[in-house]
């Protein structure tokens, strides 16, 4: 059975027969143009030589004389580079990138795996600790060396929560700064590239200039993806600018994504905090507005930072659906584990964590941090 032809093949086929028959630029622009359609297709270069290949057998060269046959020939192979020349050059940046991003990935996936391990020592700490109070209350002869166990556990179980966090923030800062500066300018280069591609093109080229136009836009919007990501993970503004401008920027971006209105305040000296207490808070503000997001079906939330006598207080508020403290145990692990890791970074450093919600009421986070940590 004959196979189908490729979909470029008949194109290809009339537009080689007219630059053989008819040498010239405008052959070659042809040639071009369909390099830009075969690379807008997914073709490659060994596709596109198939497709050559093929077209030569249906001209049929033999039928040419053999006193013009080499220039034929010619002419064929001058038609072929022509039509390859976009779809290398488009290639060439695009695999150096990806493989810096596939490393990237990799190096993001091993450390999640790391981290679900984590995890799981820490979930088999907390079973351990319930079986060690579970005894405590059931055995009076025992109770004060199993109270004392039940501490030592306890102490090994918030080092480790710690640890975890401190590492977690760690990879992320890591990461961040090698999206930055590894795959954020390498994309760079190849739209600089582009532009200048652009700028030598011809005046009859103009459809060459609109995809190259729309390949910056794509590669613009991948910019855009990878400064996103790197800004979840960590963002540079909240060490190079403080914790005020890292919020609003965060905010504004929540906005724009979910239309739920924020208020935000903060006083004046907040940005004097440790840069632990600074990443503490943002992190507490960042996952407050995630569970918003996803739980509270509200339409606006309000934070606010403030100094007094005794520290610094940050307290986050919505105005919607908010939820039973006594049922959390009916809850979902994911909230619990929110609410977990909220308190255990604002009680590393020394500070307390406090929630009030009711179905009717709405929800409130509050931090207090002391004054030793706080600006005076």
């Amino acid at each position: 059975m004959k196979m189908q032809a490729p979909p470029i093949l008949h194109g290809y086929l009339a537009a080689l027969r007219r630059h053989i028959e008819h040498a010239s630029g405008r052959g070659r622009q042809a040639a071009q143009k369909l390099g830009l359609l075969a690379l807008k297709r997914g073709l490659s270069t060994p596709g596109v030589a198939q497709v050559h290949q093929r077209s030569l057998v249906s001209l049929g060269l033999i039928r040419y004389p053999e006193d013009i046959a080499a220039g034929v020939i010619q002419r064929a192979a001058d038609f072929f580079t022509a039509t390859v020349t976009p779809i290398e050059e488009a290639q060439y940046g695009l695999v150096e990138a990806n493989a810096r991003l596939q490393a990237a990935v990799e190096t993001l996936s091993q450390r999640s795996d790391e981290l679900r391990a984590a995890n799981e020592e820490l979930r088999q700490e907390i079973a351990r600790r319930k079986e060690v109070e579970s005894s405590l209350r059931t055995s009076e002869l025992t109770s004060s060396q199993l109270l004392a166990k039940s501490r030592e556990m306890q102490e090994e179980l918030r080092y480790l929560s710690r640890r975890l966090i401190a590492a977690q923030e760690e990879e992320r800062k890591r990461i961040s700064r090698e999206l930055h500066d590894v795959i954020a300018q390498t994309l760079t280069g190849i739209n600089v590239r582009l532009s200048t591609l652009k700028l030598q093109t011809t005046a009859n080229a103009k459809d060459f200039q609109k995809k190259i136009a729309f390949t910056q836009r794509l590669l613009e919007k991948s910019m855009g993806v990878v400064h996103r990501f790197a800004f979840d993970l960590r963002p540079t503004v909240l060490d190079d600018l403080g914790l005020v401008p890292a919020l609003r920027s965060y905010i504004k971006a929540f906005i724009s994504r979910t239309g739920i209105h924020v208020d935000f305040t903060a006083a004046t000296g907040v940005e004097k905090l440790a840069n632990a207490e600074l990443t503490v808070l943002y992190r507490i503000a960042q996952e407050g507005l995630a569970n918003i997001a996803r739980h509270a079906r509200a339409s606006r939330a309000e934070i606010a930072i403030s100094i007094h006598a005794g520290g610094v207080r940050m307290e986050i508020t919505d105005n919607e659906r908010g939820f039973r403290l006594d049922s959390t145990a009916k809850s979902g692990r994911r909230e619990r584990l929110g609410i977990l890791g909220m308190r255990e970074r604002v009680e590393m450093i020394g500070g307390s964590f406090h929630v009030e919600s009711a179905v009717t009421k709405g929800t409130m986070l509050r931090v207090d941090l002391p004054q030793a940590a706080g600006a005076k």
